[in-house]
């Protein structure tokens, strides 16, 4: 296994002031240790790595999203993403007779633009388009993004510090937001499951295995239990620890619609196999993947597969349905994503032609323009790209509507 000195060999170097930043984070992190008798929870780590208030990744200003960033969404990847995102937003907004969209965290603000863009076209606008954004800076790159591609649509979308009042009838957006919430992680030993705390070593950041603790026993005898056995001995992965909580808070707004959510995970016998027996957690940063969060604290992201029966699981005791589950190729097939590749097929592509021969043909614009869309679809669509890796997961409340994202084919049964 790949020690933290072996990734930081094979990772771009940060600059100074880079590192500045992180031994700044990292002392924060030293200082809570210390007070809480030199070990704190994975959970915990994370959350401030992330989100310490003007240190944390998300929290402070480096670029994340993007080519020059540390990686790539699939909204950044491709416009047709937010334009199948519309097609089912416009569907729900129709049949609640109009309503307002609020999405959770916008990263750069594409697909909020692209969205926004789309639902004007498909004369569907929302009465607002909301965005719960932390991040000051975040929110600086959203109102620019917005500015330059959706200029005549910016004064639809507000800011949000905090969630607003029950009374939202519309659609919840969560774009890979749950891969980022600070899970819990456990190891079994061979006294039984045990949490696994971050601790200051002679090589800086360690992992140890705490003492039995009744939360983390509880936690991971519910996961064995659904699975109908016991994890082996040496199992390390990880659970949501807060889960409930804000899925519930998330929910709460919402009087009628639909709470939607785009990220990579597993159904829980997918995610707890035995194969899968190192979890889940991943790293980014300048768009190279690794699996040791300790190092680059503030400097990378951190993120964990979604265990997609608990999100189910919480959200029928948030008092919501589950309304449909799918792969993303699928779900963004049944939102109609070849019928708008084919609506861009070039008037001059020829379609069927022997002889291998093109006339140039192909070398025009919009036949460069159409080839680069049919390359987005493929990353998006693929197994081993984004096809099979995110799925979609709808849930609603008081919305008696079959969405069209799930008309293909719904896997509600995989949960």
């Amino acid at each position: 296994m790949p020690t933290a000195a072996d990734w930081l060999k094979t990772l771009p170097a940060p600059d100074p002031a880079a590192i500045a930043h992180s031994a700044r984070l990292l002392d924060c992190i030293r200082a809570e240790m210390m007070a809480a008798d030199g070990a704190i929870s994975f959970a915990r780590f994370m959350d401030l790595a992330l989100y310490a208030p003007g240190l944390g990744y998300y929290r402070a200003g480096a670029r994340k999203f993007g080519p020059g960033g540390d990686f790539i969404t699939a909204p950044e990847l491709s416009p047709l993403f937010s334009r199948c995102l519309a097609r089912q937003c416009r569907e729900i907004l129709d049949h609640l007779g109009g309503g307002s969209i609020l999405e959770l965290g916008a990263g750069t603000g594409i697909m909020a633009a692209d969205l926004l863009r789309e639902l004007c076209v498909l004369d569907a606008l929302p009465e607002r388009y909301a965005i719960l954004e932390l991040s000051g800076e975040l929110r600086d790159r959203q109102r620019q993004t917005l500015a330059e591609r959706a200029p005549d649509l910016l004064e639809r979308v507000v800011w949000l510090d905090a969630l607003p009042e029950p009374g939202l009838r519309g659609v919840i957006l969560g774009n890979e937001v749950l891969d980022a919430l600070p899970v819990e992680r456990f190891c079994i030993s061979s006294a039984g499951p045990r949490r696994l705390n971050v601790v200051w070593s002679e090589t800086g950041l360690d992992w140890a295995e705490g003492a039995e603790d009744p939360e983390v026993t509880a936690a991971v005898r519910r996961i064995e239990a659904e699975l109908g056995g016991q994890l082996p001995e040496g199992y390390i992965s990880e659970y949501l620890p807060q889960l409930e909580a804000w899925l519930r808070a998330i929910a709460e707004p919402l009087t009628a619609g639909a709470l939607l959510l785009v990220d990579y995970g597993y159904p829980r016998r997918e995610y707890y196999h035995p194969e899968r027996a190192a979890g889940t957690l991943l790293c980014h940063y300048r768009h190279r993947v690794h699996d040791d969060p300790l190092i680059l604290p503030g400097l990378q992201d951190i993120t964990a597969s979604v265990d997609f029966t608990a999100v189910a699981d919480a959200a029928l005791t948030a008092g919501l349905d589950i309304a449909g589950y799918a792969s993303q190729n699928y779900f963004l097939f049944g939102c109609g994503l070849m019928d708008l590749l084919a609506d861009e097929i070039p008037p001059d592509l020829p379609l069927e032609k022997g002889g291998g021969e093109t006339g140039g043909i192909l070398n025009s614009a919009d036949s460069t323009r159409y080839l680069e869309q049919v390359r987005q679809v493929k990353l998006l669509t693929l197994p081993g790209e984004m096809g099979d890796r995110f799925h979609a997961l709808a849930l609603t409340r008081n919305l008696d509507l079959p969405l069209r994202g799930f008309a293909v084919r719904d896997e509600r049964g995989r949960l």
